[in-house]
């Protein structure tokens, strides 16, 4: 007898009535089988879609994320390999805030040959940058019309600083002791070299390095 349309494209074994016992237990096997093997394979899946991503040629020092401090939006710092980059932990309200207008100048200066200053408030010290993201970025762009990429607020010592600041203490043995402490990274994502809260933007030692690096080649 010729089949309908609909069980033309049923299984054999649905086809042709109730299966057997025997035959119920050869299903439930086989479905129980490809459901335990799928199980198995969920964590590998998962894994790989939650790898990290990093483009091809990114320093590790440079592979990490964060929010960017007026609108949160997430930044990768790979876009800046290439650059010597100078990161900064700053403050609102600290004797040294005033570097901020020494720090926008040297952005200013040399930011078309190759160097980028990147900021990250924190609140470590002193307890001297109390506000919200919103209202660091309006402080920082009412007061010192800063333009030089700035990121969320978070701890950049102690136990637990953030993945780039964990980075730069190992790699130079040496961590902020306060507001406005710098280090200055190569074009190639190597950190070469830190200066201290009393060192200025402006002076010899951070301009004479910063020259030296933008005239270096990839």
């Amino acid at each position: 007898m010729a089949l309908d349309r609909t069980q033309r494209y049923l299984p054999e074994c649905l086809r042709l009535g109730d299966p057997s016992p025997t035959q119920r237990f050869k299903m439930i096997s086989n479905m129980l089988r490809h459901l335990l093997a799928l199980l198995l394979l969920l964590p590998a899946i998962q894994l790989v879609q939650a790898a990290p991503t990093t483009p091809p040629g990114c320093s590790p020092l440079l592979s990490h994320t964060f929010p960017r401090l007026q609108d949160e939006a997430p930044q990768n710092l790979c876009q800046y390999q290439g650059k010597v980059v100078l990161v900064v932990n700053t403050a609102s309200f600290c004797g040294f805030t005033s570097q901020y207008e020494g720090l926008e100048k040297l952005y200013a200066k040399y930011k078309d040959r190759g160097l980028v200053v990147l900021g990250f408030p924190s609140n470590d010290f002193g307890q001297q940058e109390p506000g919200s993201n919103k209202e660091i970025a309006d402080f920082c762009k009412n007061t010192y019309d800063v333009k030089f990429p700035m990121f969320a607020k978070s701890s950049v010592s102690g136990s637990n600083p953030n993945p780039l600041f964990k980075m730069l203490i190992a790699k130079t043995g040496t961590t902020p002791k306060w507001n406005f402490y710098k280090y200055l990274i190569d074009r190639n994502g190597n950190v070469v070299d830190s200066y201290g809260s009393m060192t200025k933007p402006s002076s010899s030692s951070i301009t004479g390095e910063i020259e030296k690096l933008l005239g270096e080649k990839i």
